[in-house]
């Protein structure tokens, strides 16, 4: 299905990234993994690409808040692949706490990360699409910027934030011939969720359960290959945002 396609997945060490690495090079895709911190988990995450899917597959150590950063990181990744065609950005942290209390550099920090970096990324990728005259964009967004979520309000004006860069970004490429589109996940069995799994909210879920990673991979690889779609927000969250 993406045989012969490039793909960076940003956060891609872990949780809902090492998912959607692993459902791309499935479908045959090459995959960029761009990590913060865990050299390790990110090099046996391409590990398993390579072996188990047989896909070309480099780990490259980036902060995605770093304009330059991302930059270098980015042309390297063409020097390797010769081109991208895919762009998950994935990486995300929290900083919680109550609004009244936050400390401005846990907002800071927040924003710089999860819409920030995606700005980077797509900033830097866009010249390859142009030069495709292709390209897929999935911001990896949350469903706490379609409601909100008390103690979050960094993460989700960061996340509500991602959903607006997307239809402008969409807007804007549509023309040549590249789409940009969102999903929402909702409550995903990952470390970073793992103290919420007895949180009330979880009554709340139609579908009475978390979701795992492999279903937000799984409407990643529908977006990649959903040639017509672009601008839309899918949303992966047992039905709690509608």
């Amino acid at each position: 299905m993406l045989k012969g396609k490039v793909a960076i997945v940003t956060g891609g060490s872990r949780g809902i990234g090492e998912a959607i690495a692993y459902e791309l090079a499935s479908k045959g895709a090459a995959i960029a993994v761009i990590y913060s911190g865990n050299a390790s988990a990110a090099k046996q995450v391409c590990s398993n690409c390579q072996d188990n899917y047989g896909v070309k597959a480099r780990a490259y150590q980036c902060n995605v808040a770093e304009f330059e950063t991302v930059k270098q990181t980015v042309a390297q990744i063409k020097a390797d692949f010769g081109t991208v065609h895919i762009l998950v950005n994935n990486a995300g942290i929290t900083r919680d706490g109550l609004t009244a209390m936050m400390k401005e550099a846990d907002f800071d920090a927040v924003l710089d990360t999860n819409l920030k970096g995606a700005f980077h990324m797509i900033r830097h990728c866009t010249g390859l699409f142009l030069r495709n005259r292709e390209g897929c964009i999935i911001n990896i967004s949350s469903v706490s910027g379609l409601m909100g979520n008390a103690g979050q309000c960094n993460y989700a004006a960061s996340k509500a934030g991602l959903i607006g860069l997307t239809k402008s970004v969409a807007r804007e490429l549509a023309s040549k011939g590249i789409r940009c589109n969102a999903i929402a996940p909702g409550f995903i069995a990952t470390d970073m969720t793992q103290d919420q799994s007895d949180n009330s909210l979880l009554t709340q879920v139609p579908l009475g359960r978390m979701g795992t990673p492999k279903e937000v991979a799984e409407a990643v690889v529908f977006l990649a290959s959903a040639n017509y779609i672009t601008g839309e927000v899918l949303r992966v969250d047992g039905g709690i945002a509608m």
